[in-house]
Parts: structure tokens; sequence; C-alpha cells
């Protein structure tokens, strides 16, 4: 749960991030960074060397090998870092229904699942990486993905190919300073939001995203960041970027966004123990500013986004994201005002067996100044959702899903004409390697 355009405002036929990203997770909980790095080295080393394990002999099975030869030649061994490389896989499909039957075959204000009455290849990806674990480390991750729908829409601004998407491609190094002060460079996904774009090593309880996920906030990234653990308790992460999803910038201005991380103080824990022996909450803090429309070095974007999430249970999740977001003087609304833009969404999942889960999702969007919709008008989207999932294997998962969105106006597409109100039924699946 743990993942855009510039001042021109998204048309919601297909969803386009050319107006002012998830996961892959929460991309800056940092506060497990000494344990998950290390976790993840030990993942990929063995990754690895399953992967030297299963290579082919080269030696010729018809001939006796010479003795006189030296033995390298026999052998020639694989570099060192091979056995620290790690590959991994992701496939989500699904099909999705619209009872309001738009003409266009697009469902509007969706952001992946846009295409109605049709089966789907969402996304195929592959993870390449060498995971740096600790200080003095050095790795890389590439994530390139293919697909009709989630690379479409992730795929940076100044990207011309359709279906097919870079997600993620930076190099990681870790300095020994403290615990270890973490640097990524490169294209990343964005550390705002509660969902995810998805991956192998993380997806969301639903198979739609959020409003707030496609219309709030970023995707990706392209810059620097660092990032670092102070305590158990308390971890940030500081960036300078191009901007939002874009890999060269747009203007001669960087954005700057920042994240801090909490986790329980003392005292709540101590009151939470009540209602399980674990009851872990984390809250992240995120903010983005600066210019984003091409050729303005001035006008101002910035949003402020929360996510907290709490574990009661064992088998209970809750979940809560709020977005605020101002730009200087782009009001559709009121010409010359600042643009505003706020939403709030809750999350509740609930896992009924070890293999079944459902999941419940409800939130609603104040476009204020028609910026973010493009509607140019005061716009205002709610939307339920509920996605029962079940889990056959650890490779692979089924989720159906029935969604309800409705609007202060009638701007959902229905059979050539407009409603304030859109249905969806849809089942998806994914595969992770």
């Amino acid at each position: 749960m743990l993942h855009r355009i510039s001042a021109a405002a998204r048309v919601s036929v297909p969803p386009s991030r050319a107006g002012p990203s998830r996961r892959i997770r929460f991309a800056g909980a940092m506060l497990v960074l000494s344990t998950a790095t290390a976790t993840s080295g030990q993942n990929a080393k063995a990754q690895g060397a399953q992967l030297i394990a299963a290579a082919p002999s080269h030696v010729d099975s018809g001939k006796t090998p010479d003795s006189t030869a030296p033995a390298a030649s026999a052998s020639a061994p694989l570099p060192k870092w091979f056995d620290e490389l790690a590959v991994n896989a992701f496939v989500s499909t699904a099909y999705q229904y619209n009872s309001n039957r738009p003409t266009t075959g697009t469902s509007s204000y969706r952001v992946f699942d846009f295409s109605d009455n049709s089966f789907n290849l969402d996304v195929a990806e592959l993870v390449v990486q060498i995971a740096a674990s600790k200080p003095n480390d050095a790795g890389f991750r590439v994530d390139f993905a293919a697909g009709n729908s989630i690379p479409q829409i992730t795929k940076t601004q100044d990207q011309n190919a359709a279906q097919f998407d870079l997600q993620q491609a930076f190099a990681s190094y870790i300095a020994p300073l403290g615990s270890g002060l973490r640097f990524d460079v490169g294209k990343f996904v964005t550390h705002m939001g509660y969902e995810l774009i998805e991956g192998y090593d993380g997806y969301n309880d639903n198979y739609s995203r959020s409003i707030l996920f496609g219309y709030a906030i970023p995707f990706t990234h392209t810059g620097v960041k660092a990032s670092y653990a102070f305590s158990s308790k308390v971890a940030a992460m500081v960036e300078v970027v191009n901007g939002w999803d874009l890999l060269r910038d747009n203007n001669r201005s960087k954005s700057v966004g920042a994240q801090l991380t909490l986790a329980p103080v003392a005292p709540l824990s101590v009151l939470l123990n009540w209602i399980a022996p674990v009851a872990p909450l984390s809250v992240l803090l995120n903010w983005i500013g600066g210019a984003e429309i091409a050729n303005d070095n001035h006008t101002n974007r910035n949003v402020f986004d929360v996510v907290a999430i709490l574990k009661p249970t064992k088998t209970l999740t809750l979940g809560v994201n709020g977005d605020y977001g101002i730009e200087n003087g782009t009001s559709s609304v009121n010409p010359g005002s600042d643009a505003t833009w706020k939403g709030i969404a809750g999350y509740a999942t609930l896992a009924l067996t070890n293999k079944f889960t459902v999941a419940l999702r409800g939130e609603t969007f104040h476009d204020e100044d028609g910026v973010r919709l493009g509607t140019g008008t005061r716009a205002t989207l709610s939307e339920g959702t509920f996605t029962p999932a079940y889990k056959f294997t650890d490779h692979v998962l089924l989720r159906g899903e029935v969604r309800y969105d409705t609007a202060n106006q009638p701007i959902f597409a229905k059979r050539g004409t407009l409603s304030d109100k859109q249905t969806t039924v849809g089942a998806n699946v994914i595969f992770v390697y």
C-alpha cells in the first residue's frame, strides 16, 4: 500500500498525465531500512545462487577433458556480483464492465482500469536488481513494464512509447554514516499516497486505484533522494527531482520533496496492547513542492499528503489517506486565483482466512477550481469500492470488484450522454514471481 500532471487538466478519457504515481508500497517508508534492506540482499543472493545452480554445463559430453589444460579453461567463473543479482516478475490481467456503456469504450475518471467490456493486460513487469543492504553497499534496480493500461499512464509526459515504460531505473549507495545514509539516483516511484502502482514486491487491496492516487499526487520522479533511519521509530527522506512524471525537466526550476515516517511511541503501544499483542501503527507525512508548468519557473505547486496505517488485530488493517494541493494563480473557476484540491480516503481490509480477504474503500475528492479533473468547474467525486480476493498460492491471486462512483454534476460518460453516476464490476488475476 505502499508510489504527474502539469497545469493543464487531465482529460477523463483516457486519463492523461499531461496536466498538473506505488509500490511500491510505501516508497518512502524507511523505518525498517536496516532490516528490510538486509533481508532484500539475502533474498537477492539466494535467488542469484539458484540461477547459477540451474545454469547448463559448457563441457562437451563426448570429449575427455584435457588434464594438461589449465583448470580455469574448463569453467570460467561467473563474476562475483552475479551472486547478488535478483530477477522477479509481475503480471496483472483483468476484465471490467461499466453499466453506463460509454460509447468511447472508456470509463470516466479512472486511472488504470479505464477500458470497458474488454479483457486487458494491465501490465507485465520484469524487475532486475542488486539490493544495497548495508553501509558501503552499492546497487541498482530496473523495472521494465509493458501492457495496454498501466504503462500508458505511468510513462512520463516526455515519453512517446505507449505500451512500454521504464517504470523505475535507479542506482543506490549507502554511505557509512550512522545507521547508513542511503542515496538513490535515477527514476523512482513517488513517495506520496497510500496506494501503489503495484509490482512483485507490493500490490493494493483494491483492484482499481483511488481518485486521490490518480488526480491528487504524482506517479514518478527523476532525480536524487537521500533516506536515513534515525531509529526504529523515526525515519526521513528528502529529494530533489525534475518534477511530476518527467524524465527531463520542463523548466529551470527543480521540485523538492520530503517524507517523515513515524512509528508508535511507547505509551501508544502499551495502550493498544489490549487489542492485540502487536498493534503496529505507522504515520507518513509527505510533501512535494515546485514549479510544474512548462517554461514557467515561478508558478509553484505544493501538495501535502498524510498516510496512517493501523493493524489492530492480525486479521484487520485500517488506513487513511488525506491530500491537500495548491497551485499559484491557475484556477479555472476564478481566473487569477490559486487552484486548490483536497480529498480523503479510508480503507479497511479483513482476512477471513489465510487465503480469502475482503477490502473496502471509500473516498471523496474536491477539485475546487476545476483544474485537476479538467471540468473547469467546481467538482466533487466520491466512490465506494468492495474487493474480495482469493490467494490460490503465493504466486496467484484472484480479485473481484464492485465500484460505485458519484459526482456533483453529470461528468461520467453514458451511452453518448453524461451522468452523475457510474458503476463498474470486474475481475483481476495477478501472477507474482
